[in-house]
């Protein structure tokens, strides 16, 4: 969780439905309700770009309501409970501006959700520091004791997450924290703006060195160019010369350095999608340099202690001594591999010499499995249109939890484009689970990446009444708007694979409170059922249930998958090696600052070459659009810890039968119904039993050997 409990990791967190007043048995306060959605995501007020102000206020009025409740002295089970209510209902505000600023294509709806966006989080700083809140929470620890296991852990957090939002400090260090936390709000929002409107661009002359299978992803170009003749008179002809620009956003830039033959162009394209948006390194600066003095005012020596301190790792020294074990232990194998590719190379360009430029080393990893696996990209995209890669989200909610996912109507104005599809997860006998919206074609000024949005939280309102969870699950995938005929490559199914999980994290939390739902959970924990729901896009006992050919209708033959499965392996060393760099250069850039913080470019630099194989090309800044520095500053090593743990989880629990209902029936009352509301660790064991971790002073850090047995490290 971020500093305080109101601050709303993006994308983790949930929102509630305005409801006309009615009571509210255990708190005896009015709860509004409505029948008929008929604005953005539900809400009324949304029915119009300006209906985001009076949104934000009627969520500020309605906190006001209650923090006047929780401060008449209530007893400690309904403090709980309101201050859950308070938090979805700002959390209410800041999803939905959240989830409308990175998808909705009318520009006014993105502007009036920023303000909105701004004005909320102005108001979470007020509540952070309400010192009658605070008290309130205090008094309620105190007597927790007859309170609920889940009641209590959440009391508990809210005082911790109060005292992170330095409400113990004097009132000049409280003012300053409050004043950081707010820049450093609008330069996460600032570097992500600037992702989105400067993804970078190359034009290639002429049209023919960019090969036919890549025309899509750019478009066409012309200029003018002089024709000289042999009339002396002056005079002279021009002629239009076709060429292409290439908008180097990460989707386009992997392609054309999969798939481009030509060695100047590959370099253009690294080059620019390496070094762009320009104006994020100063952006990224400030970031840092706000974050570290915000930390040390908490009493931390950096933003690393600060931000850890509550995971499973507890401190940057174990999570550090976790990354160099890693790093260590991947070394001689991405040593080798790199060996191999440029062994590749040279017989290909036939030399007996030359290097392994950095904007080489995708092209000819992607030809040395083309050609050692005899795989063709467009083979395997022919079993994978996202109409049966929808068949297959549906295969394991069926197979896993007997649960099926229908089609429900969308209310006019709930929609955020015409091709916006929602869902219902329903189950035979509790009824809906939860709701799923897909929004999954690329388009102008949208999100670029592919991301799991909770919009709402599950929560238990009543004794007899319940909250159903509503996320969104965002990709852009290109070509038509037919899901029959959009192709997928393997690595958006895994991607699509990855953030299902997140979205049935949420979809099937069953907590009290709405502060635990779903991915609302320690960090290094949130990631695991992503990383665990990857290996059913793998699986060749999965992929026959759903992956058919788009004419045919055979479905995908098993030694097409056992070359899919062995192209993916063939360079896993390295890929894990780049994963782990990532990580460190996230721990390094927000630990103890030893670095001037002009010089960001020189560490990640270092870094590079201490702990990859691969060169850094100078002028470049890699690190100017690496958003998870911002969602997940000095914590995205726990894309390596939740890939550790899935690992042991798959291996243990659904590696023998990972269609079985009895699997299935484990991962949800064992793990994904908790949330955050039971502590990580046991929830760990429960699941998959002693081993899966060990204690490292005085953190938790996951064990390696069932990942490195899956990547044969150990021999």
């Amino acid at each position: 969780m971020s500093a305080a409990m109101w601050s709303v990791v993006i994308r983790r967190s949930s929102w509630e439905i305005l409801r006309q007043i009615k009571r509210n048995i255990l708190l005896g306060v009015a709860i509004r309700t409505f029948s008929t959605p008929t604005g953005l995501y539900g809400f009324p007020h949304l029915k119009t770009p300006k209906g985001f102000q009076p949104f934000v206020d009627d969520a500020i009025q309605r906190s006001g309501e209650l923090i006047s409740y929780i401060c008449s002295k209530r007893p400690a089970a309904e403090v709980m409970r309101a201050m859950d209510e308070i938090s979805d209902t700002v959390c209410s505000v800041v999803d939905s501006a959240e989830l409308c600023r990175n998808t909705h294509p009318d520009r006014e709806f993105v502007e009036e959700a920023t303000k909105a966006s701004m004005k909320i989080n102005e108001y979470l700083h007020y509540l952070n520091t309400n010192h009658d809140l605070y008290d309130a929470v205090k008094k309620a620890e105190q007597e927790c004791h007859m309170l609920s296991e889940e009641a209590q852990r959440g009391v508990r957090n809210l005082r911790a997450d109060f005292e992170r939002g330095g409400i113990h400090l004097c009132p000049e260090k409280l003012d300053r924290v409050n004043k950081l936390n707010i820049e450093i709000s609008q330069l996460c929002r600032e570097y992500n703006e600037n992702i989105v409107m400067d993804p970078g661009t190359v034009d290639i002359y002429p049209s023919s060195r960019i090969p036919k299978n890549l025309h899509y992803l750019v478009k066409p170009i012309y200029c003018s160019k002089s024709l000289i003749t042999k009339d002396l008179s002056g005079s002279g002809d021009t002629l239009k010369e076709k060429g292409f620009r290439i908008t180097t956003n990460p989707q386009t830039l992997t392609s054309v350095l999969q798939f481009s033959s030509d060695d100047e162009v590959r370099k253009m394209v690294y080059i620019r999608g390496n070094s762009v948006p320009h104006a994020n390194v100063d952006v990224l600066k400030r970031l840092i340099s706000a974050r570290h003095e915000l930390a040390q005012i908490m009493g931390s020596r950096s933003y690393a202690e600060f931000s850890v301190k509550p995971n499973m790792a507890v401190s940057p020294k174990v999570v550090t001594s976790f990354l160099l074990e890693m790093s260590k232990m991947v070394q001689a194998k991405s040593i080798e591999e790199r060996k191999l590719v440029m062994k590749f190379k040279r017989e290909k360009c036939g030399r007996s010499d030359g290097d392994l430029r950095p904007w080489d080393e995708t092209y000819y990893m992607t030809m040395m499995k083309s050609s050692s696996y005899k795989l063709d990209a467009s083979v395997v995209g022919s079993y994978f249109s996202l109409s049966n890669c929808i068949e297959g989200l549906k295969v394991l909610v069926q197979s896993l939890f007997g649960a099926t996912f229908r089609i429900i109507p969308l209310a006019p104005g709930e929609s955020w484009d015409p091709h916006v599809l929602k869902l219902s997860l329903d189950h035979p006998e509790e009824g809906d689970l939860g709701y799923l919206y897909l929004d999954l074609y690329s388009r102008k000024g949208k999100y670029p990446g592919c991301a799991h949005f909770a919009i709402k939280g599950a929560r238990r309102i009543s004794q007899t009444e319940y909250q159903l969870p509503i996320v969104a699950l965002v990709c852009n995938f290109s070509g038509s708007r037919n899901p029959s005929a959009v192709r997928l490559n393997h690595w958006e199914v895994e991607t699509l694979f990855h953030e299902f999980g997140h979205a049935l994290h949420s979809l099937l939390s069953r907590t009290d409170y709405q502060h635990f739902s779903g991915t609302r959970t320690v960090l290094d924990f949130a990631e695991i059922p992503s990383n665990l729901f990857e290996y059913y896009a793998w699986d060749y006992r999965v992929l026959k249930k759903f992956a058919r050919h788009h004419s045919t209708g055979e479905e995908i033959p098993q030694k097409l998958v056992e070359s899919m499965q062995g192209a993916r392996d063939m360079f896993a060393a390295t890929d894990l090696q780049r994963q782990i760099f990532y990580a460190l250069v996230d721990q390094t850039l927000f630990g103890e600052q030893p670095f001037p913080h002009g010089d960001i470019s020189s560490v990640v630099a270092k870094l590079k070459r201490e702990h990859t194989s691969c060169e850094h090309v100078e002028g470049t800044h890699w690190e100017a659009r690496f958003s998870h520095l911002l969602n997940y500053g000095a914590g995205y090593y726990s894309y390596l810890y939740a890939k550790c743990f899935a690992a042991t989880i798959w291996k243990k629990l659904c590696q023998e039968d990972p269609l079985s209902p009895t699997t299935g029936f484990a991962l949800r009352t064992k793990f994904l119904q908790h949330g955050g509301a039971r502590e990580p660790a046991a929830l760990l064991n429960d699941l998959a039993g002693d081993g899966i971790y060990r204690y490292c002073d005085g953190g938790i850090m996951p064990d390696i050997s069932c990942l490195c047995d899956e990547m044969k490290l150990f021999e």
